[in-house]
């Protein structure tokens, strides 16, 4: 009977140990990401602003999955002088890490023109002009049209989506956890270039 209490005795106490451990480690693990984040070593020499919207714990996530993916994604637009490069596909690293080039008139933002995807994040960074850009979790989004795998793109309706300006030396992320809206009119702004970086993702 007494071995029965101390054993009881025992596993009370080590469950106690670790609810009082769990969010401390989880603090701890927090506060992590946030000072590397903040440190901004990831930019890898990118002198440019990152935008308040970046969900810094899932970029850092996918950015220690695949960290030669996005150096070399930064080292690029770190290194590039756009206004040489024409509108098209740039290849960085393979199918691992590629850049498109995009040229033209901003749209006028349409709820039904989310869009999310499962294999790449990108990187969103306007070269001239300014557009705006929806950011918001897709974890709750309502799909108006199914994943397509060979375009590695699904379509959301997301009604008062917050949407914010993007504009030269400035970039924004989108990972697989956030639909995304870009190319939206900015007001005196008919044209835009940008270019998005896509990085392979986790799963």
């Amino acid at each position: 009977m007494k071995k029965t209490h101390v054993k009881l005795f025992l596993a009370v106490t080590l469950l106690a140990i670790l609810v009082v451990q769990l969010p401390g480690q989880a603090q701890s693990t927090s506060e992590k990401t946030a000072k590397w984040y903040a440190s901004q070593t990831w930019l890898n020499g990118l002198q440019a602003k990152p935008s308040e919207t970046i969900n810094q714990q899932e970029f850092a996530k996918q950015y220690q999955a695949n960290k030669a993916g996005w150096d070399k994604a930064f080292a690029f637009l770190r290194d590039t002088d756009f206004t040489k490069l024409r509108v098209g596909k740039y290849p960085i690293d393979d199918e691992n890490v590629y850049a498109t080039i995009s040229e033209g008139p901003p749209r006028e933002i349409s709820n039904a023109k989310w869009e999310a995807h499962h294999t790449y994040s990108d990187i969103h960074f306007v070269v001239k002009g300014k557009e705006k850009i929806g950011i918001m979790p897709v974890a709750n989004a309502k799909v108006n049209e199914d994943y397509n795998s060979t375009k590695d793109i699904s379509f959301y309706t997301i009604d008062n989506g917050n949407f914010f300006v993007a504009e030269p030396g400035m970039f924004f992320i989108a990972t697989p956890t956030e639909a995304h809206n870009p190319g939206n009119r900015v007001e005196g702004y008919d044209g835009v270039k940008k270019v998005v970086v896509k990085v392979k993702a986790a799963q």
